[in-house]
């Protein structure tokens, strides 16, 4: 049997973490199976789906890099197949047309509940064998006929066995009025003609699991097997809002997060291997299981998040973050055409950056000239006492043939034993010269990744900057 597996979102709004959790762990086990994985879009709610979400949904499977093997399918492209099927199960005796209308239905529950019974359609329709009188003009919704006696059993691999008693069960609409299918039967359908071995899925699900399996032994398919997964929560253990993980996942990489990390972090919000905390995508898919994943809600941690965000930064492939910075690089404006090799930016400030955002603010300097010097660095960095370091600094920097940290640095040693000063007031006003600000990697590295001319040109302007505040204070 060759596993297949499906992530079947609704693009009535953002893809988010706990959909792109039930996604990666639908791509991992289809993947360690050596299976397929399927993308299906569940956009038969015409009013509340848009292309924006699908198009929201579809990119952000891409930067996660769970590549579907057959899809994207669009449920709206197949509703003559749905309507076949509504069709032949009402000429087997499996569904029936009801008339009721919205008051008879409100007034049936009313009773029901006064009379502290469990709300449910009494399916006075079951029997009829044509439209009651008065109602010939009523286009009527599509009811399945859900057996009385007997029970579903699910062996969930996350919840274990359930069973539920059909007599529990109500008879579900499967079409409406207007003759569009509803979700639990387009849903049964779509796994049955894609050959779903395996259905991954949040435990919001659970009530329509033995609804769409008595759908299923109706029209004489195979079952397939099911995993439930808990909710995630947010840090107190409440519902996720906006605000903590239920927005659009692409925030996370607006934010500067790579997407390693954040697969990382989803992983584990649910999923164990031992005292396990960082896997790479191969581990996932080596180690993961369904019959691992925890029965609990799991709840999010921001802090951990960063964490891995930081740890992928600082052990990462640097061409490959490189690849993500750049994103953002043009989000900021910043032509990285202007300055070095993104990979080598990549190096120098992944110690310091915990997020690749971070990372593309705090490089502007070495791409774009700047106007001030920061206010704060430049009162304490200078100062009248700088000028002969920085003097002799742009002599020695002019004289030299190759631009290179190293030698760089010496320069900067030999002058600081020179005029016997310890190394901060030599070295921290010419960073703050070469950055406008009192912050960057090493000296050596900071001065040989801007380059040589931007350099020059920068210790002159703090030159001038300290000769005019000098001179204005005599």
């Amino acid at each position: 049997m060759t596993v297949r597996t499906r992530f079947a979102p609704s693009p009535t709004g953002y893809l988010h973490i706990g959909g792109a959790r039930t996604a990666l762990f639908s791509w991992l086990y289809a993947r360690r199976h050596q299976g397929k994985f399927i993308l299906r879009i569940e956009d038969t709610d015409r009013e509340r789906s848009t292309q924006e979400a699908v198009d929201v949904i579809l990119e952000g499977m891409q930067w996660l890099g769970l590549d579907h093997d057959e899809g994207p399918f669009y449920q709206t492209q197949r509703m003559a197949r749905y309507k076949e099927v509504i069709k032949k199960l009402l000429a087997d005796g499996y569904a029936y047309p009801c008339y009721c209308s919205k008051e008879e239905l409100d007034g049936m529950r009313e009773a029901q509940m006064a009379k502290k019974e469990k709300a449910r359609y009494d399916r006075r329709c079951r029997g009829l064998t044509e439209a009651p009188k008065g109602k010939e003009d009523v286009a009527p919704v599509i009811r399945f006929k859900t057996d009385s006696d007997g029970q579903i059993i699910i062996n969930d691999h996350v919840k274990g066995k359930i069973t539920i008693q059909n007599k529990e069960l109500d008879d579900l609409i499967i079409a409406r009025g207007d003759g569009t299918p509803t979700y639990n039967l387009v849903v049964v359908i779509d796994d049955l003609d894609m050959g779903m071995t395996h259905v991954i899925r949040g435990d919001d699900h659970l009530n329509n699991t033995p609804r769409q399996i008595n759908i299923l032994k109706a029209m004489q398919a195979p079952i397939p097997e099911y995993a439930h997964l808990p909710m995630i929560l947010d840090e107190q253990g409440a519902k996720l809002s906006k605000r903590h993980g239920a927005a659009n996942l692409l925030n996370y990489r607006e934010e500067g997060y790579l997407p390693e990390a954040l697969l990382n972090y989803l992983v584990r919000l649910g999923w164990s291997h031992g005292d396990q905390e960082i896997f790479s995508i191969d581990e996932m898919i080596e180690l993961f299981d369904l019959d691992d994943i925890n029965k609990s809600a799991s709840s999010i941690n921001p802090d951990k998040l960063l964490w891995l965000n930081q740890h992928y930064i600082k052990e990462g492939d640097p061409e490959h973050v490189a690849k993500h910075l750049a994103w953002h690089m043009d989000k900021q404006g910043i032509n990285i055409e202007t300055g070095p090799e993104l990979s080598r930016i990549v190096t120098a400030l992944a110690e310091r950056s915990k997020t690749l955002l971070e990372m593309a603010q705090s490089s502007r300097y070495f791409f774009e000239d700047f106007t001030d010097f920061d206010e704060k660095a430049a009162k304490k960095n200078l100062k009248a006492a700088a000028l002969e370091p920085l003097q002799q600094m742009l002599e020695k920097f002019t004289a030299i043939n190759e631009w290179q940290g190293d030698a760089l640095h010496q320069i900067v040693l030999d002058i600081t034993e020179q005029l016997e000063l310890k190394l901060g007031k030599v070295a921290q006003p010419l960073r703050v010269a070469v950055t406008g600000a009192g912050m960057s990697p090493s000296i050596d590295v900071t001065l040989e990744l801007i380059g040589r001319e931007r350099c020059l040109t920068r210790i002159a302007k703090a030159i001038d900057y300290i000769e005019t505040r000098v001179a204005a204070q005599q």
